[in-house]
């Protein structure tokens, strides 16, 4: 069983979510300027996370089914978003406040244990994603992504890929038929 699953059976086994909410389709779940630092777990669907520079969105991540999303920004610093967090289809979470997370997992070494683990998931991840957009071509960023997590193909429209991998929707579809 994967850390984040292990936590989230963990959280349900103590009933310590505190909602289950259903998101349409484009809803956000947070908007920049929110300094709502509440974990949202994807029980169905999926969201990015972007933000906008101007005009430009800028697609930071993807969440779907079994995994983690957060104002990561908001989550740290306690400092209002600078993302936003919309669902590209409808989408079920379950939700919990930062404070109860927190408290749960500083209860044990064990369950601290657990979200270093996760953490240390997220940062590596966030560190590849860093060195291919810095590093590798095009061509190059497209085949790690999708060695990396393929569902990503799957669940997610390609505009917002393109955006993810920071070349056009066009590019992308080139690249996909080559």
């Amino acid at each position: 069983m994967s850390p984040i699953d292990q936590l989230n059976t963990l959280l349900t086994q103590n009933h310590l979510w505190e909602t289950e909410t259903v998101y349409k389709r484009n809803a956000y779940l947070i908007t920049k300027g929110n300094q709502d630092a509440s974990v949202f777990f994807i029980v169905d669907g999926s969201v990015r996370v972007y933000t906008i520079d101007k005009e430009d969105e800028n697609t930071i991540r993807f969440g779907y089914k079994n995994s983690f999303v957060t104002a990561i920004d908001c989550f740290f610093t306690d400092n209002p978003t600078q993302f936003y967090i919309q669902a590209l289809k409808k989408t079920t979470v379950k939700v919990i406040s930062k404070k109860i997370l927190l408290d749960f997992i500083q209860s044990d070494k064990q369950l601290l244990q657990l979200w270093n683990t996760i953490l240390g998931q997220l940062i590596i991840q966030q560190m590849e994603r860093e060195r291919d957009l810095l590093m590798t071509s095009p061509v190059d960023r497209y085949k790690s992504v999708l060695k990396r997590s393929p569902q990503v193909f799957q669940e997610i429209p390609d505009k917002y890929i393109a955006s993810y991998l920071r070349m056009t929707a066009e590019t992308l579809s080139r690249i996909k038929k080559s």
